[in-house]
């Protein structure tokens, strides 16, 4: 099993830093998934018998890490799931980019999605309107580290958005080039209102220094 880490708990929400290639919830592969994850660790932790309500209000890809945000009751997940809808959460993400791109800038594409599970770029009438802002932070080579600060959560759009571009994302095996590298997408920041209290929280957890997140200074200095 998983050892779980926590960043936070309280009655209502758990955040916790997924690992790479963890499933956010199960599908037809039947791998493990955080969802799984999360509520075995509250059942034992809490010797709850039966089951344990685990609300997912957010995803990650597959083998993209970071920190997410679980719901324990059902009105932390509807107030969660609001707020998220209406864009008072805010996300961000580091990521690595191939290719020279402008210091910062703010991406608006449509992004559809296919019967494969593929995003591509399209327009008004066949995709859905997708924001991010992105700055660089440091370049290594040919290689880019960005902040991402995704507006709006399509599905695959960081990597979509970037490929789309010819900035794909490093070891992205979908949308860039199949060479068998780890992708470098990590979500390393969340902040939002805490759905009950009404506290401002904000949380970070940057991705281990290993891989190519080795070559970046920024990395090894938090």
């Amino acid at each position: 099993m998983i050892k779980l880490e926590v960043l936070y708990e309280d009655n209502h929400i758990i955040v916790v830093n997924k690992p790479i290639n963890i499933l956010s919830q199960s599908d037809n592969t039947k791998d493990i998934d955080m969802l799984t994850i999360v509520k075995d660790y509250i059942k034992e932790k809490y010797n709850k018998p039966g089951n344990v309500y685990v609300g997912l209000v957010h995803r990650l890809d597959r083998p993209v890490s970071g920190v997410m945000i679980f719901a324990k009751t059902s009105k932390a997940a509807s107030r969660l799931s609001k707020m998220i809808m209406e864009h008072d959460f805010e996300k961000k993400y580091l990521a690595i980019v191939n290719n020279p791109l402008k210091e910062e800038d703010i991406l608006i594409d449509y992004i559809g999605k296919d019967d494969n599970q593929n995003a591509f770029i399209t327009n008004e009438k066949l995709g859905k309107k997708s924001i991010l802002e992105y700055k660089v932070l440091e370049t290594k080579d040919n290689l880019r580290l960005v902040e991402v600060n995704l507006k709006t959560g399509r599905h695959h759009q960081i990597r979509i958005q970037f490929a789309s571009r010819g900035n794909y994302l490093y070891g992205d095996q979908r949308y860039g080039i199949q060479d068998k590298n780890q992708i470098a997408l990590h979500a390393y920041k969340i902040k939002f209102t805490h759905p009950v209290t009404k506290e401002e929280l904000s949380f970070t957890r940057y991705p281990n220094n290993t891989g190519i997140w080795e070559k970046f200074n920024y990395i090894k200095e938090v």
